[in-house]
């Protein structure tokens, strides 16, 4: 167990923000003086930890320990660190300072984590599974989740995780409660109130040279262990933090990647699954400082930048188009430092002269969906007014109606005067012109 004065002054360190003159001051009352090794030691510690979230204090006390700073002071003056307050102090919320304004509920022990889910205690240990007891083999009948495989084109797979009933409503508490309180990246614009496809593709519309770029894996790529950080930064005490980490990740039992070996690196550890309720918001949240960076590089670059989920557009006029190569390949190093991988064989750079097309949209003149999914659609449409509802459901969908009503209100969003015209065709079928539905 460390050493109780070198476990406080590694919690003096992490009490708020983490700036040198911020951790000097706190050191200093926590040790009764200002010592004069703090300084270099709060330096070496802002560098080490510089940009990334904020550590684990395990991870402190390493840093001090390996510090030559710190320890010539450790060994040397021993008797002359006199701490002031060592003895442990009850949790409490310590957000950093970007995130003290985020009205979130506090949440500062495991039993206050219970209460606010409305579960016992016992039952959170369960749900966030930290030591892995539900993934074995034998134990499937226990799984919180349900598991699909599916292939993809490129001759991968993704695996869906459906999160079990329970789970999926504890899950839901954490988004409605906590994640839908902070605030993502502007640029981000998949899975939030207000934004869409359409206000991912409309700062891109009619621009000189379009670069789309996609991320590989998206969602698994992000470690359980960033989400538990994630949690951290938000103030939220170790304990809690990762628990409320194990509830929004998953490891998928060994089993099911069994078909899929390229896919267990990936799936068996603690990770973002493709599912649960609260991985778009989690995933947001946490691609929040590459948003940063690759606006800011956007900026530089007299580019507009817009992400949705795994998809990122760039687009400029004429100094963007000159650089849009080179461009490509920063954005591509910034995602690699920040874990993420992009897709290079979907990387492309689309100028006026062929389609810009993003997320489904074509976007050379304004945000329009493609002349061949509108007249597919319209032909479905027209066709079910000719010969049945039944004659065009080729792929059986049990409520093929509801199919295409939401076709036909996406068009809407997108180009309302087309939506209109597939609305009255639709309305027809409902009020029995024809072959009713």
């Amino acid at each position: 167990m460390p050493n109780p004065v070198l476990t406080a002054i590694a919690r003096s360190f992490l009490a708020g923000d983490l700036s040198v003159d911020s951790i000097v001051a706190r050191a200093a009352q926590t040790l009764g003086r200002p010592w004069r090794w703090l300084r270099p030691v709060a330096r070496n510690f802002t560098e080490v930890f510089a940009g990334q979230v904020r550590p684990r204090r395990r991870d402190v006390v390493g840093f001090l320990l390996r510090d030559p700073v710190f320890r010539r002071a450790w060994n040397g003056r021993r008797r002359l660190i006199l701490v002031a307050r060592y003895l442990p102090e009850a949790p409490r919320m310590q957000p950093v300072a970007a995130a003290a304004g985020w009205e979130i509920p506090a949440i500062e022990t495991v039993g206050d984590l219970a209460a606010w889910l409305e579960i016992e205690p016992d039952e959170v240990d369960w749900f966030a599974d930290l030591k892995a007891l539900t993934q074995k083999p034998s134990a499937a009948r226990l799984h919180h989740y349900h598991y699909k495989l599916i292939d993809k084109s490129s001759g991968t797979v993704r695996l869906i995780e459906a999160p079990k009933p329970r789970l999926k409503q504890i899950q839901r508490r954490i988004l409605t409660g906590i994640l839908d309180r902070i605030p993502p990246h502007p640029a981000a614009h998949g899975f939030r109130r207000g934004h869409s496809i359409r206000t991912f593709v409309a700062p891109h519309a009619g621009r000189r040279v379009v670069l789309r770029m996609d991320l590989r894996d998206f969602f698994p790529s992000i470690s359980g262990a960033r989400v538990q950080a994630f949690f951290r930064t938000a103030g939220y005490p170790e304990p809690v933090a990762d628990l409320l980490g194990g509830i929004c990740t998953n490891a998928a039992p060994r089993h099911v990647c069994a078909k899929a070996v390229a896919a267990r690196d990936l799936y068996q550890g603690p990770h973002l699954p493709q599912g649960a309720p609260t991985s778009p918001a989690l995933a947001n949240l946490i691609a929040y400082r590459v948003d940063c960076r690759l606006a800011g590089l956007a900026r530089a670059s007299g580019a507009a930048y817009t992400r949705y989920a795994d998809d990122l557009a760039f687009s400029g006029g004429e100094d963007f188009d000159r650089a849009a190569g080179r461009f490509a390949i920063h954005a591509a190093a910034i995602l690699h430092e920040e874990g993420f991988a992009v897709h290079h064989r979907k990387t492309r750079v689309m100028r006026q002269s062929v389609r810009q097309h993003l997320a489904g949209l074509v976007a050379n003149q304004h945000a329009n969906i493609r002349r061949a999914d509108y007249d597919r659609l319209k032909a479905i449409l027209t066709n079910c007014l000719r010969h049945g509802i039944d004659s065009q459901n080729r792929q059986g969908r049990p409520d093929f109606r509801a199919h295409l009503a939401g076709k036909v209100a996406f068009v809407e969003m997108i180009h309302p005067s087309h939506g209109a015209r597939l609305r009255e065709l639709l309305r027809k079928l409902e009020s029995g012109i024809g072959p009713t539905i």
